[in-house]
């Protein structure tokens, strides 16, 4: 199984602002496979997504129905919800431990909560705008929707560097909700049916995951939004992805595809 993609072996040179397509990568472009599908409040506007022990912590945006919650994977129940105040619209989240972390979009503030209650146990400043945040064990990687991704030290959220992104020989911006895999770092492209895979350390794009046709067309209604939200179970293997409004969460492997002959990546 490709789970880790085997992604020692890829490399690319820069990063990309503008959309391509499967034909013109220039690293490789990987399919998917669906495995299970789960139930997904329609009404939450996932920005943040992470699974531990059988659930899914879910941070939802929208000023006015921005939350912080913890959702049953097989039966989509919220079984605890923090609201946040409508002046806030939530972003991404992780978990560092006994605590989760949220960013905010335009508010330039962070929130530590207690994961087991969803107490608020502090807050902390950043510049700029706050989209996706993920944690590897040793650093908080932030992205604010352009190609540069930060590192903050996960107890004093000091900034400690930046690095540029790049895939396909070009800057590669929008990068949005982010997931640690492994040792990759696996990134939402705000507006795009695809993840790309980012070697962290050097910020090179190593693979395209093309999740084209993903939501079926029964369930493609005005009412769902774009493709965003990744968790990573590192017990079993399974990556999940869902969607801003979607009414499913989807338990996917990623499969190799050839780009130029199958225009279709759905197995």
């Amino acid at each position: 199984m490709l789970w880790l993609i085997s992604l020692a072996v890829l490399s690319v040179a820069a990063i990309s602002c503008r959309r391509h397509s499967p034909e013109t990568a220039t690293i490789p472009v990987y399919g998917y496979r669906i495995v299970a599908e789960y139930p997904h409040d329609r009404n939450a506007s996932t920005q943040g997504l992470v699974y531990e022990d059988g659930w899914l912590y879910e941070g939802t945006g929208q000023y006015g129905s921005s939350s912080l919650r913890k959702v049953g994977l097989q039966s989509g129940h919220v079984a605890l919800e923090r609201k946040l105040p409508a002046d806030v619209f939530g972003e991404g989240i992780c978990i560092v431990g006994d605590r989760i972390i949220q960013l905010t979009w335009r508010e330039s503030t962070g929130f530590i909560y207690d994961k087991t209650t969803f107490r608020k146990r502090g807050e902390f400043p950043y510049e700029g705008e706050g989209w996706g945040i993920a944690y590897d064990g040793r650093r908080l990687i932030m992205s604010d929707g352009t190609s540069t991704l930060r590192f903050l030290d996960p107890d004093t959220f000091v900034e400690t560097g930046r690095i540029e992104v790049s895939a396909d020989g070009q800057p590669l911006a929008m990068l949005n909700e982010l997931e640690i895999v492994g040792s990759d770092l696996y990134a939402n492209i705000w507006q795009e049916d695809r993840i790309v895979v980012i070697d962290p350390d050097t910020g090179q794009g190593k693979a395209w995951i093309d999740l084209t046709d993903l939501l079926p067309d029964s369930l493609q209604t005005s009412y769902v939004d774009v493709l965003n939200g990744i968790a990573y179970d590192p017990d079993r293997h399974r990556l999940f992805v869902t969607g801003k409004l979607w009414p499913k969460v989807f338990h996917i492997e990623i499969i190799q595809r050839d780009t130029r002959n199958s225009p279709s990546n759905k197995k």
